[in-house]
């Protein structure tokens, strides 16, 4: 089969690699019917990341159950599938804490399952899935062509975002402000709103991704960036600030603009994957009371709420996709959203 292969930096490769075969039997192979390049992929892709050796890549997928091992129980051979960006048990303590990410038996994508095997990376064409009546979400029916882009979200963006403004104490009433424009931004616009925020502001100077934060619910749009946005932001909310901001970028400067925005014993949701460094100044945490609360999203958790609203339409987060390529087209998919000419880019087999 073919699958994306990160060479270093700005070097990315569809390859010919080996099928995957079950190999342990909690194991299922999905067949890819949809992918997509992640923000967080493009710290490796820039080098940011190094890249040490060759190695597959991507996290995000949804797909159609092509075999099951013999101890798989609630997935099916037929099913279509929702992965989140990891794999895991569901049911070990982390798990049933609802941290997921943390699973005792689990693991990434692209790297190695608990007993060494090779687990497959998701932008390729069939993956095998460790974990499977864990890992994976049945849709209950086979969706239609239209809604595969929002259940792809499911897999990371709409959950990281949804993870944000939980994060933040998001509810009803809440003024909340989003820190990044990305695919995870805009989808944490669109989570503060469905959890009943009065007044949500994207952060963003590109108008395209300002009409999808709209689209999302975004009462305001601030353009401007670093003392100009914080004193926008502290002008907005009666010169206090509002009750939550949500980080969706991970770097110094946009942590530091979340931390001077929100107010005095507000909360900061970060989900954003930390590059650059950024570092938590505690006397002005201690001093305004502010909280923070985040890392990296268990989506896992939220599929089974989210999905009957994508199913539904009553949220449409697959509008983060702006751009669909073939497979084969990986490496100008990546091209086109490290030069932000593409939101988010949609991959199809």
């Amino acid at each position: 089969m073919r699958a994306t292969v990160i060479y270093g930096e700005r070097d990315v490769r569809l390859d010919d690699v080996p099928d995957p075969t079950i190999l342990t039997p909690s194991d299922a192979v999905v067949r890819v019917v949809a992918s997509c390049v992640c923000g967080s992929d493009l710290w490796s892709y820039r080098g940011i990341a190094p890249t040490a050796q060759p190695r597959r890549i991507g996290h995000e997928m949804v797909g159609v159950v092509e075999q099951i091992g013999s101890e798989v129980e609630t997935i099916a051979v037929g099913d279509f599938v929702i992965a989140p960006f990891y794999f895991c048990d569901n049911t070990c303590v982390n798990c049933a804490n609802g941290v997921s990410t943390s699973c005792l038996h689990g693991g990434w994508w692209g790297s190695a399952d608990r007993d060494g095997h090779p687990v497959d990376a998701a932008q390729g064409e069939r993956v095998r899935v460790p974990l499977a009546d864990g890992t994976l979400v049945a849709t209950p029916t086979m969706p239609d062509d239209a809604l595969i882009p929002s259940l792809l979200t499911l897999s990371d963006v709409m959950g990281t975002g949804h993870h944000a403004a939980l994060s933040a104490g998001v509810t009803d009433g809440s003024t909340v402000v989003v820190v990044g424009d990305g695919a995870v931004g805009l989808c944490a616009v669109l989570a503060a709103t469905r959890l009943g925020a009065s007044r949500v502001v994207a952060m963003s100077r590109h108008a395209d991704r300002q009409a999808i934060a709209r689209e999302f619910g975004a009462t305001d749009i601030v353009a401007e960036r670093g003392d100009e946005g914080v004193a926008r932001i502290k002008e907005l909310f009666g010169g206090i600030g509002p009750d939550a901001v949500l980080e969706c970028v991970g770097t110094q400067e946009s942590m530091d603009q979340a931390l001077r925005s929100v107010r005095p014993g507000g909360t900061v949701g970060y989900v954003g994957v930390p590059n650059g460094g950024p570092e938590l100044p505690i006397r002005t945490l201690f001093n305004s009371n502010i909280g923070v609360n985040g890392g990296v999203a268990p989506v896992r958790g939220y599929i089974e709420e989210l999905l009957p609203e994508v199913l539904s339409g009553a949220i449409n987060p697959g509008r983060v996709f702006d751009l669909e390529l073939p497979l084969s087209e990986v490496a100008e998919a990546y091209a086109a959203m490290d030069e932000r000419r593409a939101t988010k880019v949609l991959l199809r087999p």
